[in-house]
């Protein structure tokens, strides 16, 4: 009987042992959390002409053009554009999967089978994507647009909004163009 109970008591230290895992992974929650809504990837095209920023479960953020992005044919431009929101997307994959595996442990492999999946679907290597991780952050230091004709197409909310003037003398017309835009701007 004292066999039987040892193990008992083995199988029942080995059970409190992996609920005080559950517990720390549990707490480790909201750090994670709030690393992955502050979460962002930034891929550029290979001609730098094309600027992507990807967020938490790959939401686009920001889109940049340069002045040669403009000038290039629409076909190219959009080809440049899908290829660079690709990229971003795939990054904030990436940089998700590892986030979870540091705070929830690496039982499940996270990283390795995004990388899997994404190799597959880009015809690449696990290796030329781990190497891609791996020069990321020293790529986010280092890049800086290369003149500040860049535009953003969407909105930043860190952008104030500029004040429109007030008119000299309002006619009718002017008050109706005023109204007609300031009720498409709510």
């Amino acid at each position: 009987m004292s066999a039987e109970f040892e193990q008992l008591v083995a199988e029942f230290d080995k059970f409190q042992s992996k609920l005080q895992n559950v517990d720390d992974r549990l707490a480790n929650i909201g750090g994670m959390q709030d690393e992955l809504s502050r979460l962002e990837a930034t891929a550029t095209s290979p001609d730098r002409s094309v600027t992507v920023v990807a967020g938490p479960g790959g939401a686009i953020m920001d889109v940049r053009f340069t002045e040669e992005a403009l000038r290039q044919r629409p076909e190219g431009l959009s080809a440049a554009l899908m290829s660079t929101i690709q990229q971003a997307v795939a990054e904030s994959a990436r940089k998700q999967a590892t986030i979870v595996e540091e705070h929830m442990g690496d039982d499940l492999h996270l990283v390795d089978q995004v990388l899997e999946t994404q190799a597959e679907l880009f015809g690449t290597t696990v290796e030329d994507l781990k190497a891609q991780m791996e020069d990321a952050p020293a790529r986010e230091r280092a890049e800086q647009p290369d003149d500040y004709s860049e535009r953003s197409v969407l909105r930043s909310e860190a952008e104030p909004q500029q004040p429109t003037p007030p008119p000299a003398a309002a006619s009718d017309g002017d008050r109706f163009l005023k109204n007609l835009f300031d009720e498409d701007d709510r």
